[in-house]
């Protein structure tokens, strides 16, 4: 995993640093000029334009343009804060202007033709802690990060601009990172094997939800379980059984309209995940029934959809640290009284911790925290993604993984980015949620193997 860390916790692992700053421009103003040579194909007779800061950043920027020179480069240092409307042309614009801990105003000079653009750490305007942007930044084909990734090169509108990114190793110590970003490595180590003597009450998945008009939900929470590994599926909706067109493989039951919680209760032994509330509905006496569920459960427990409206703000009451909450937007704001904000590692903190329960939110960047702090991000996926059912087949997915044995937070963590990685091998248009499911045996197949 990658570390990911904020501008303030950045700048302490700056200041813990063993070697003097001089080392440490030296080391960075390295990577960006490999960085550019790589970018160009070779450094002589190319021009480049050095946009160059005050700060660190800016440092970084004027000994990769030392080393660019020695190379055979024709090398332009412009100072940022006294740059003119419009650069004169040249093949690369290395942006070296603001660093992560950019603040305020910002308006990038234009650009002469189509040059290449290389950011330093992040580009220039984007704020580093939420990715917010100044009025005009510079899109970069490529940045080039230092020790760690940050927030403002994960998160929205400040991801789109960043190009590829390359975490440069300069010496510094980032083990202390509460923070980090699942890649394809993660999930062929996490993904649990089946045992020579496995059985399907294993790694089996009771999906509670689907209530009439509403079963297309639960429906899909099922098939996703199954794709993703779960050994047995059990369907059930509260007042009978589901109407509607199903996996042949899930299992169906009746649950009682009143005193299902206690139903499913009495037999969760047998079952090693619960996931609750897709197609569920909203009425007050379901959401009675529902906590009583999620308090009484000893099995982890999946809360999506509809359950996390009945749960609301009174959600610490009933969670607890096998519980994985995975609210879009408008669903954290229900639970946490408010919407995230543009800080969405700490909102997601703060919820999880409050509750005491793994918190998946939702998003381009999907954040999952866990009670401590720690937070896994995930930015597999795109906006194919944003259509009715997809956050079903999400829940369906993280069901399965905990079931497989997966602890809750690496479980969610682990959900969200094979589910993104479905997304990424759909249609380019008119993807649809069913469509995720037949990917998903397909993704886990190039990840995690035999």
């Amino acid at each position: 995993m990658i570390p990911v860390v904020t501008p303030a916790e950045m700048g302490a692992i700056d200041r813990a640093a063993p070697e003097p700053v001089e080392v440490l421009v030296g080391r960075a103003g390295g990577a960006v000029a490999r960085a550019a040579l790589e970018l160009l194909g070779g450094a002589y007779g190319r021009r480049v334009v050095v946009l160059a800061g005050k700060g660190n950043n800016g440092a970084d920027g004027r000994e990769a343009a030392r080393r660019l020179r020695a190379r055979g480069a024709a090398v332009t240092v412009v100072d940022a804060l006294d740059a003119p409307p419009r650069l004169g042309s040249c093949d690369l614009v290395v942006d070296a202007a603001f660093g992560t801990g950019f603040r305020g105003t910002y308006r990038a000079p234009e650009l002469d033709g189509d040059p290449l653009v290389l950011a330093v750490d992040i580009p220039s305007g984007v704020d580093g802690l939420t990715g917010a942007v100044a009025e005009r930044v510079l899109a970069a084909d490529r940045t080039v990060t230092f020790a760690a990734l940050k927030p403002g090169l994960l998160l929205p509108p400040g991801a789109q601009l960043t190009g590829t990114i390359e975490v440069a190793d300069i010496g510094l110590d980032t083990s202390g990172a509460r923070a980090q970003l699942v890649g394809d490595a993660d999930v062929a180590s996490w993904y649990p094997r089946r045992p020579a003597d496995a059985h399907k009450w294993q790694a089996a998945v009771w999906v509670i939800g689907g209530s009439p008009g509403l079963e297309g939900a639960a429906a899909l929470v099922a098939g996703a379980a199954l794709r993703a590994g779960a050994g047995y599926v059990r369907w059930s909706a509260p007042g009978g059984v589901p109407a509607i067109a199903k996996p042949l493989e899930v299992v169906t039951t009746a649950l009682p309209e009143v005193g299902w919680a206690q139903a499913v209760l009495a037999e969760q032994h047998r079952f090693a995940s619960i996931v609750v509330g897709n197609g569920l509905g909203v009425d007050p006496s379901t959401g009675t029934e529902l906590r009583q569920l999620v308090a009484g459960a000893q099995v982890p427990v999946v809360v999506d959809a509809d359950a996390l409206t009945l749960l609301g703000d009174r959600v610490a009451e009933v969670v607890g640290p096998r519980t994985v909450l995975t609210p879009h937007d408008g669903e954290f704001a229900r639970l946490a009284g408010a919407p995230p904000g543009p800080d969405r590692f700490a909102a997601v903190r703060e919820l999880a911790a409050r509750a005491g329960a793994v918190v998946l939110l939702k998003g381009p960047c999907t954040l999952v925290a866990e009670p401590t702090g720690r937070v896994l991000a995930s930015t597999s996926g795109d906006a194919r993604l944003a259509t009715l059912g997809t956050g079903d087949v999400l829940a369906g997915v993280v069901g399965a993984l905990c079931a497989r044995g997966l602890d809750p937070f690496r479980a969610a963590a682990l959900g969200a980015f094979l589910h993104g990685r479905a997304g990424d091998l759909g249609w380019r248009h008119g993807l649809v949620a069913g469509d995720l499911l037949e990917a998903i045996p397909a993704v886990l197949q190039q990840l995690v193997g035999d």
